[in-house]
């Protein structure tokens, strides 16, 4: 089994709910933490974000694509406004 096989297989078990509480904790605390530092936090979301985007792309619906890559773009534009 391939490494990234062993990860999807992880990601496929985990709770969506706490995949989903532990993603909005990270984003408020990235939000709220002043300047480099949050934007440090929002930058390692996004990171997964693309990471999880990437690695899942083929298995997902254009309308999930979508959504990802708005939420990636939002992210994004969140972080540059903290740095500048």
């Amino acid at each position: 089994m391939a490494p990234s096989d062993d990860l999807l297989h992880r990601l496929a078990r985990m709770n969506p709910a706490r995949a989903f509480l532990a993603t909005l904790l990270l984003m408020l605390v990235g939000l709220f933490l002043p300047g480099i530092v949050g934007a440090a936090v929002l930058c390692v979301l996004a990171v997964a974000l693309a990471a999880l985007t990437v690695t899942t792309w083929s298995v997902q619906p254009a309308r999930t694509r979508a959504v990802r890559m708005i939420l990636l773009a939002v992210l994004i534009l969140l972080i540059l406004s903290k740095v500048l």
